[in-house]
């Protein structure tokens, strides 16, 4: 299973709400369960983070495979911002969700419940995908991907 984990996750590694469910997902990523999935964006984005958070995702990335920005996927977060599912100054996360899908990503992981992980965006970004000949991806926090009893 190919998942696209956005900023979000990689910075929820250090914080105190989300680092249990975040190490974990990690850690499933480490023993096989899923292939790590990212994208310049998100590297772009950890740039100005600390030097932990930054040192973490290096690590990361060797086994990741990296999703590349391309046209296909611009035009997608366009549509997603003039549909209405987030306005312009959210476009970055638009287009995390975008290189997700763009990439045949089977979901995308993401602590961000503001712009992604909501109930009421989820089924407009898939609506936005099956009109442009894309299937549905999953978005959902590492929360609940994670395998809580070994099976």
């Amino acid at each position: 299973m190919r998942i696209y984990a956005d900023t979000s996750v990689f910075g929820g590694v250090f914080d105190v709400e989300f680092s249990i469910p975040s190490k974990k997902f990690f850690a499933e990523v480490d023993e096989g369960r899923f292939t790590l999935v990212t994208s310049a964006i998100v590297e772009a984005e950890i740039e100005p983070a600390p030097e932990y958070v930054r040192e973490f995702f290096a690590r990361c990335i060797k086994v990741a495979e990296v999703a590349h920005l391309s046209q296909e996927a611009i035009r997608l977060q366009q549509q997603y911002i003039s549909s209405g599912i987030v306005m312009e100054k959210s476009a970055g996360d638009a287009l995390h969700v975008a290189v997700a899908t763009v990439s045949r990503c089977n979901l995308i992981v993401s602590w961000n419940f503001k712009h992604i992980v909501r109930f009421d965006k989820i089924p407009k970004y898939n609506a936005v995908n099956m009109l442009n000949d894309y299937g549905q991806i999953g978005i959902y926090s590492p929360l609940e991907v994670i395998n809580y009893d070994g099976s």
